[in-house]
């Protein structure tokens, strides 16, 4: 249930977002809830939905970008915003806009080849650009370091809740395979963007439904094996509450 100061929200605000639309999605999940989602006003569930809808979009762009799914000893980057890292991973050189080198990777994706973890940081990031003036984001996010879920900026506000109550689109899902092949541990599991319509975007497996994440994870296990790979309980999401401090403390 959605309350806005402690009181109840009324049916006719949950109706100005479209049901087949991102915000419609996420707003009805939050309305049927058994659990009390409060918000402080109406502008601040309206920055959460629409954050969630910037989510998805961003990993459909960064889907469509031309990325390269490679492992952490063979990713590589586009040299005039970013440095490689002995670790794999990304960091933005001194001097350029943090802006523009995150905006890049979505505009020349084939200037980059990276592991799946990497690319949801990417979208959480590419999520947050859609909302934050070049000026504005730059101040926030100084020096981006990208690497799967390790260096992460706490402005971003990324959080991950073990067993959650609801599920929603933006959220990054985790496909475990308990018996990876050895020889191709990339394939351990697959982080993946919720899209809110069944399908999941993860990248190196692009966008897909549920059941063909886990079959093509089903086919890099050991051979014999007979354990599936399965969809964990665990969300990974951006902070929409600290965000939305954030965004107004700084305006």
């Amino acid at each position: 249930m959605i309350t806005v100061s402690g009181m109840p929200i009324h049916m006719d605000i949950i109706e100005q977002y479209h049901p087949s639309g991102i915000e419609g999605k996420t707003v009805r999940i939050l309305q049927a809830s058994s659990s009390v989602y409060n918000y402080g006003s109406l502008e601040q569930l309206d920055f959460e939905l629409k954050l969630r809808r910037s989510t998805v979009e961003a990993s459909r762009a960064l889907n469509n970008s031309g990325l390269y799914f490679r492992v952490f000893r063979d990713v590589f980057c586009n040299p005039e915003y970013w440095s490689r890292t002995d670790e794999g991973g990304f960091l933005t050189k001194e001097g350029v806009s943090p802006y523009h080198a995150v905006k890049d990777i979505f505009v020349n994706g084939a200037s980059y080849g990276t592991e799946c973890a990497t690319a949801i940081v990417i979208v959480f990031y590419g999520a947050v650009l859609d909302f934050f003036p070049e000026a504005l984001f730059n101040r926030i996010y100084r020096r981006i370091y990208l690497m799967n879920w390790q260096h992460l900026d706490s402005s971003l506000g990324i959080m991950q809740i073990r067993e959650p109550n609801d599920y929603f689109p933006g959220d990054c899902r985790y496909f475990k395979n308990p018996d990876v092949d050895p020889a191709t541990p990339e394939w351990q599991g697959e982080n993946a963007i919720d899209l809110g319509n069944g399908l999941y975007y993860g990248h190196g497996m692009g966008i897909r439904p549920a059941e063909r994440i886990i079959d093509a994870l089903n086919s890099k296990r050991i051979l014999g094996s007979t354990t599936s790979a399965y969809l964990m309980l665990q969300a990974t999401r951006l902070n929409a509450r600290q965000l939305w401090r954030l965004y107004n403390s700084l305006q």
